[in-house]
């Protein structure tokens, strides 16, 4: 006897329209989850990209902060304090300052 063929089974037959329509609101539960998990992500990377940018920034305004403080200390030597108000007519003294001592009307 030949081997009996089954009747081959459409997939259409496979999907039960009531089982389909009973898993509705887990199937719709499921595609929630996979839209909160993508905005995650997505809101993960933007952060990532701020906290970056921020560090960026930082190391700009220190490299900054680090120049204008070398300037200062440059200016502020002597010498070049000097050569900054000989322009007003100041000149660095020449003696020590000398300290002036008022006697009081009571200890004369």
């Amino acid at each position: 006897m030949p081997p009996v063929k089954e009747p081959k089974k459409e997939w259409r037959l496979r999907i039960n329209y009531r089982a389909l329509v009973q898993n509705l609101p887990y199937i719709g539960f499921l595609a929630v989850l996979a839209l909160i998990y993508i905005a995650n992500s997505h809101l993960a990377e933007k952060k990532i990209r701020r906290i970056n940018q921020l560090g960026k920034e930082i190391k700009e305004l220190k490299w900054e902060y680090i120049n204008v403080k070398s300037e200062l200390m440059f200016r502020s030597k002597m010498s070049e304090v000097s050569k900054s108000v000989e322009q007003l007519g100041l000149k660095q003294l020449s003696s020590p300052p000398q300290k002036i001592v008022l006697k009081k009307e009571n200890e004369k």
